[in-house]
Parts: C-alpha cells; sequence; structure tokens
C-alpha cells in the first residue's frame, strides 16, 4: 500500500502541487524540489517563523513519523519558535527512488530543500550521519544559515563506524533487508527502550530497500563523508548536543567538532539513544528553544550552560612551570617576567591552535579546557614539544635530558650549572630570556565543573590542579578519563598507577603521556 501511494505521489510532480499527508499527530503537505543532479525530493513545511531544515538520522522517511509520536511531540515543541521542514533524502521515503549515489548527492539534497524553504537564511538540525553534510553546507554557504545545530554527530562517519563495518551492513542489507532494518533500529535503543527499536525498525524496512541503502553506504558514506577540514570554516552560531553514552557516536566525536568550531557550544546530556525526541526530550529542548528562537541570541558561555547542566563536560588542563621561585630569586623580577612573557606566548599560541578557553593564568602557570580530550592533549603535547625545541636551541645552556624530544620526558632532569669562574654579571646576563630553560609540567583531567564569573569550580577542577602538581619537568599525568576519551587518536600512555589524591578518598588511575615517542 505504501509503494502505491509513493507511485500516486511521484505522479504528480509535474503540477507542482501540494500534497496532502495525513498522520495521526498533523497534517503534512508533502512538495517536491529538485537537485543540481535532477533528483526530485520529497519535503514538507509546518508552522510559521523563519524555517528550521531537519535532516533525517539515517533513511527514515518523514511520511512514517505517525510510527514514532516521540518525534511528533519533539516536532510540535520547534514549531512554538521556528517554522519546521523536514526532508526524505534520495532514494528514501517519497522522495525518488531510481537514483543513482555519489558522494555529493546528500550535499545536493540538503541545499535544494534550503533553497526551496523560500527564507534566507534558514536554521540547520543535521541529525547523526548528516552531521559531515550539514557541516559542509554551513561552512560553504553561510549567507544561507543563521543557526546550526548537530545532535549526535560526527564530521567524519568512519570515526563512529570503520569501513569494514559499513561494507558489513551494506551486504546484511542487501541480503536480508528486514533483518538488516531491525538491526539498525535497535542499535541505540535495545537497553534502553526495546519497543522504540521494533518501531524504527518498521520506519527504516518501509523508508526504502535494501539495495539502495547499500548503494548509499558504498558510495556516499564509506568514499565520501569526511567534513572535517571544514570545521574552522563554519561561521555561523552552532549548538552542538550529543548524549553522553551514545552508542552510534561516542561522546568524545561530538566534542571535537565543538573545538573545532569556532565559538561553538557543546552541551552533553543524559541517555544513549541516538535520537533528539528519544529519552529526556526536556533536556535538549531546554538549551535548543532559546538557541532557535527569533530575535534572541545564540546562547554562549555561562547562559548556556545554565539551561542545561552545571557547564558540561570539559578537559581541563593545567600547566605551571618546574623552578619558578628559583628562577625568579636567581634572574630578578625583570628578566624573570621576560621569561614568563615567554612562557605565556607559547602557551598561548598552543591554546588557540587547539580551540583551548584559557580560563586564568597564575603567572608561573595556566588553567584551560577544552570541549574535546583530545584536542585537550594536542594543546599539551604541542606545549612540551614547542619548550623541548626552545629550550634545545639555547646557546649557553644545552637542554636536559628529559626534555630532548628524542627522549622519554622525565629523564635527567639535572638543572644546568653556571661556570665556577663567570662573574655575577655575566651570569646575569647570560640567562636572560634567550638563555633561560623553560620546564612545565602539565595535568589534565576531565569532568562536569561549574561555570561561575568567567571561572571553573569543582572536583574536576581540583584534580586537573592536583594531578598537574605531580608531573615532573617535561611530563604531562592525565586520569583515567582522558585517556578513554582519547582512545583511538594517536596518543601514546603510560600506566603510572592508582594515586590517591590530597583531598580525595577514592584513588584515581594517572596515566603519563609519551608525547616525545609519538
Amino acid at each position: 500500500m505504501w509503494y502505491r501511494m509513493a507511485k500516486t505521489i511521484v505522479a504528480r510532480w509535474a503540477a507542482e502541487r501540494p500534497v496532502p499527508y495525513n498522520s495521526s499527530a498533523m497534517e503534512r503537505e508533502v512538495r517536491y524540489c529538485t537537485t543540481e543532479d535532477g533528483v526530485r525530493i520529497a519535503y514538507c513545511s509546518q508552522g510559521e517563523g523563519p524555517p528550521l531544515v531537519i535532516t533525517p538520522i539515517f533513511v527514515e522517511s518523514f511520511s512514517l513519523y505517525h510510527l514514532l509520536p516521540e518525534i511528533e511531540q519533539f516536532l510540535e515543541r520547534l514549531m512554538t519558535v521556528r517554522r519546521v521542514v523536514l526532508y526524505d533524502g534520495r532514494g528514501t521515503g517519497l522522495s525518488q527512488r531510481d537514483v543513482t549515489f555519489e558522494p555529493r548527492g546528500v550535499d545536493e539534497d540538503l541545499a535544494a530543500v534550503v533553497a526551496a524553504t523560500g527564507e534566507q537564511p534558514a536554521a540547520l538540525w543535521a541529525n547523526g550521519t548528516y552531521g559531515p553534510s550539514a557541516i559542509r553546507f554551513a561552512a560553504r554557504h553561510p549567507e544561507s544559515v543563521d543557526r546550526l545545530v548537530l545532535f549526535g554527530a560526527c564530521a567524519r562517519l568512519s570515526d563512529a563506524f570503520p569501513d569494514a563495518v559499513l561494507r558489513s551492513f551494506a551486504e546484511l542489507a542487501k541480503t536480508n533487508w528486514p533483518l538488516a532494518a531491525q538491526t539498525f533500529g535497535d542499535m541505540s535503543t535495545r537497553q534502553a527502550d526495546p519497543a522504540a527499536g521494533l518501531r524504527w525498525g518498521e520506519v527504516y524496512r518501509q523508508s526504502t530497500t535494501g539495495d539502495l541503502l547499500a548503494l548509499l553506504m558504498e558510495a556516499v558514506i564509506v568514499q565520501g563523508e569526511d567534513a572535517r577540514a571544514e570545521l574552522p570554516n563554519v561561521r555561523v552560531p552552532t549548538l552542538v548536543i550529543h548524549r553522553k553514552d551514545d552508542y552510534n557516536i561516542p561522546l568524545a566525536l561530538g566534542q571535537e567538532i565543538a573545538a573545532a568550531i569556532p565559538d561553538a557550544r557543546f552541551v552533553p546530556v543524559e541517555g544513549v539513544i541516538s535520537h533528539y525526541a528519544f529519552g529526556d526530550q526536556e533536556a535538549v529542548l531546554r538549551v535548543a528553544l532559546p538557541f532557535l528562537r527569533r530575535g534572541e541570541p545564540a546562547p554562549t558561555g555561562d547562559a548556556a550552560a545554565s539551561a542545561t547542566e552545571p557547564s558540561g563536560v570539559r578537559t581541563v588542563l593545567f600547566t605551571d612551570i618546574v623552578g619558578h621561585t628559583e628562577m625568579m630569586r636567581r634572574l630578578g623580577d625583570e628578566r624573570g617576567r621576560e621569561v614568563l612573557r615567554e612562557h605565556e606566548r607559547i602557551t598561548r599560541e598552543a591554546l588557540k591552535a587547539h580551540g583551548g578557553a584559557e580560563v586564568k593564568t597564575m603567572g608561573d602557570g595556566f588553567m584551560a579546557a577544552f570541549a574535546s580530550a583530545a584536542s585537550a592533549l594536542g594543546c599539551a603535547v604541542d606545549i612540551q614539544r614547542a619548550f623541548a625545541e626552545r629550550n634545545a636551541s639555547l646557546p649557553a645552556h644545552p637542554v636536559a635530558k628529559g626534555d630532548s624530544p628524542g627522549r622519554e620526558p622525565g629523564e635527567g632532569r639535572a638543572e644546568p650549572q653556571p661556570s665556577a669562574h663567570a662573574s655575577t654579571s655575566s651570569a646575569r646576563a647570560d640567562r636572560s630570556v634567550n638563555a633561560e630553560p623553560i620546564r612545565v609540567r602539565i595535568g589534565l583531567n576531565a569532568g562536569e565543573p561549574i561555570a561561575e564569573d568567567e571561572d571553573l569550580f569543582g572536583a574536576a577542577v581540583i584534580r586537573a590542579a592536583r594531578i598537574a602538581a605531580l608531573a615532573q619537568a617535561g611530563e604531562i599525568l592525565v586520569a583515567n578519563v582522558v585517556r578513554e576519551l582519547a582512545e583511538g587518536k594517536g596518543f601514546l600512555f603510560g600506566d603510572r598507577g592508582e594515586i590517591v589524591l590530597r583531598g580525595f578518598e577514592d584513588p584515581v588511575r594517572l596515566y603519563e603521556v609519551r608525547w616525545a615517542q609519538a
């Protein structure tokens, strides 16, 4: 019956007349637009106000949302602030089925729908596997997008689903589509809401065919879904929302997006299901509705954080100059301050390169926060490398063994000794900003600190400071949670065992980042 309905709608394309679609919750008018490569895309528009284009998550059709009343309920809330525009991707739902797939096809579907809304710019809400397409569109067409929401998304699909996994899914879809559709429906709902998984499986089964899904995976997902290079080019206000325990796309991938997009806001919410409408809807709506409401600025900083949880998951980084007090006594205030300025310059350059937010500086050290553990680790490694290279280049005082990029950090940290025959004045001149080694220690922890008055507080921050205090010159020490968040990102770790930090009862397992070997 569904296929006959789709054929009837396709037959009316030429007339370009609205096609009514009735569900148990609301009435939709189905319209069609044409992509640059000639594919007809079905979309609908509901509500009033500026448009909000919402992508599919996978291959589901909006014409079947009556089987998922949670989505209908969520969309009704969104329609209090925006006109909601839904669409079916090529090869799915009410859109054209007899199509070929290319990596750019998904991008062209989105571009055609945004253009068809008739009002520019539009807000864009992208979900799951459509994240890369939305990121590219927002970066390349900022005049067409006024706000961007990324829910449970990633910038490169192979980070969440390796190519071998996707190809196995494609093979299953071709050989047994009902089983594959149910497998997809169960992927993030099995434990939290098995009944919802059954309904999702039926929606997927009716929305497309196994052969078409296999073509989509092989041609679009496997070959072309990488938008990492476009992240710094996204200049529209961006809100990144991610379930903390998302089974399909790990939280760390959402953090990486937020860290790379200038001024993006990252908000983690509780739950495991990859769809925005399932689980705790209110947690998502509390931050999304103010962000999307017309005439209101995008929430940033503490204003956005107060709408949900304390401040969101952040990785907190502390740096500290080893031997700072002795150095200041030796050099005096003026020359000592010159060295500190050099330390601040190098550290701030690394923070800027990795999207770190400087919370404060304590003279001989920094406190910074990152939306991504991988970004924080990359910044820490770059800081240590920059100081090691600087120290190695000093003319009068060779670098200590532990600070050499070719040796293990933490070994042979003897301070260089001035000549016994050198005069006091020549020693002072020699150990100027151009000849004074700078050795730092770094500690990282991840958690949910409390944001207040442009500062961060709480147990996560205190632990990070305690971890930094345990590090030696040239070392980076991290809590286990940081290592787990950055798993698979190419960092090398050495287990330092469990340590009871001062002021805490429970031990924490620490790891040394082997940055010199990376």
